[in-house]
């Protein structure tokens, strides 16, 4: 079985939170879900329902443009990955999020957010700060990439996830990073020079 114990970490960095709260406020409300490799988590059109944040594996979140896919973000363990726009306002997506590895995701629905909102101020808080946190790192990153060059947006990202060299193809790299795929492999001589 899965150990939830890196959420309740993840939930304490934003306030101070005892076993005994996780348990009774949280934890009947959280549902474990596993994804195969490739299987789609959330499709594009469909309500998100899910607030998710995984546990084991990676996942990647993106939308489809003449055919392409543009991906917009690659989460792993310890990460949050739901479309945010469409699960906060009830509309259809405009994403698909899909488990690139076998993937182990704590999710809690919507409805069930709704009830743990309320069950107390200290859950209230604790929702707003983690959702805070969300946005305003999505923000982070949307402003250095457009504010970087994209060798400076390769050597940042590198900088902070070297292990996704090993576990997400080049192609989705490439593609988060805005960047042409030969460009991408260019880049990557670098970081073998630097070593």
């Amino acid at each position: 079985m899965v150990s939830l114990h890196p959420l309740f970490l993840y939930l304490h960095k934003f306030v101070e939170l005892s076993h005994d709260e996780f348990d009774q406020y949280l934890k009947p409300y959280i549902q474990v879900r596993h994804f195969k490799k490739r299987e789609i988590i959330t499709s594009t059109g469909e309500v998100e329902q899910f607030f998710n944040f995984i546990l084991e594996g990676l996942a990647l979140k993106y939308y489809k443009q003449d055919g392409e896919e543009h991906i917009v973000q690659i989460a792993t363990e310890g990460q949050i990955i739901h479309a945010q726009e469409s699960f906060h306002s009830r509309t259809p997506s405009e994403y698909t999020i899909e488990a690139l590895e076998p993937t182990a995701i704590a999710s809690i629905s919507f409805d069930d957010l709704e009830q743990i909102y309320s069950s107390n101020h200290k859950m209230e808080r604790l929702g707003r700060l983690v959702i805070t946190f969300s946005f305003v790192s999505q923000n982070k990153w949307q402003m250095l990439a457009l504010k970087l060059t994209p060798r400076e947006r390769f050597l940042k990202f590198m900088e902070r996830n070297p292990e996704l060299l090993q576990r997400v193809p080049q192609k989705y790299l490439a593609s988060y990073l805005n960047i042409q795929p030969e460009t991408f492999s260019r880049f990557k001589h670098i970081l073998r020079e630097k070593k």
